[in-house]
């Protein structure tokens, strides 16, 4: 093969390279496979050892739900409550969805559920409509408490009736694994 044939060659192996990346980072197609790669590898989540949990510092926090009340966490004071940061862009988030909806659908009369999206409520609506979902969406109006400030989505935590926060996960998890639903369920217990 001559040079020429090989650098043309090589050319096109590179702009081809070149699309390729583009079309995982920037296409609906790359989304689809990010969002699948993510259920790949996804685990369920543990709890905080108990020396390692952290009190929650405060339950001033105010957010609002899609019919535009006010919601304080206050208001949830003693009971379990499952807080999800997500949003509607985020293939991590979207991975761990059908997880979610599992799980709510099956504790929603035990457990607060909170489902917190920076989107507006029409974008996350219609993302959940999309997707067979029916989760409880919320917007912050105040920031939340200190342990639950994470740069990264998704971010979830879940917080006992006495305010320790008993799981810290930021990033993709199977919340419906049968270990995370039999450490929930003897949370309820308690």
């Amino acid at each position: 093969m001559t040079k020429a044939k090989t650098s043309k060659k090589n050319i096109v192996q590179n702009i081809a390279f070149i699309v390729f990346i583009a079309l995982l980072l920037f296409s609906p197609l790359g989304t689809f496979i990010k969002v699948q790669l993510n259920r790949l590898i996804v685990f369920s989540p543990k709890t905080i050892q108990l020396q390692d949990q952290k009190l929650l510092s405060s339950y001033k926090w105010l957010i609002l739900d899609v019919k535009g009340n006010e919601v304080s966490l206050q208001d949830f004071k003693g009971k379990i409550i499952f807080v999800n940061f997500w949003t509607t862009w985020c293939p991590p988030c979207i991975a761990e969805m059908p997880s979610l909806q599992k799980l709510y659908n099956d504790y929603q009369d035990k457990v607060v559920f909170l489902f917190v999206t920076t989107d507006s409520f029409n974008t996350a609506d219609t993302f959940l409509k999309k997707e067979e979902l029916n989760l409880p969406v919320y917007q912050s109006i105040t920031n939340p408490p200190l342990e639950m400030v994470s740069a990264t989505i998704p971010a979830t935590y879940v917080i006992d009736k006495q305010g320790n926060i008993i799981v810290a996960k930021i990033g993709t998890a199977n919340w419906n694994s049968d270990s995370f639903r039999e450490k929930l369920d003897n949370y309820l217990r308690k």
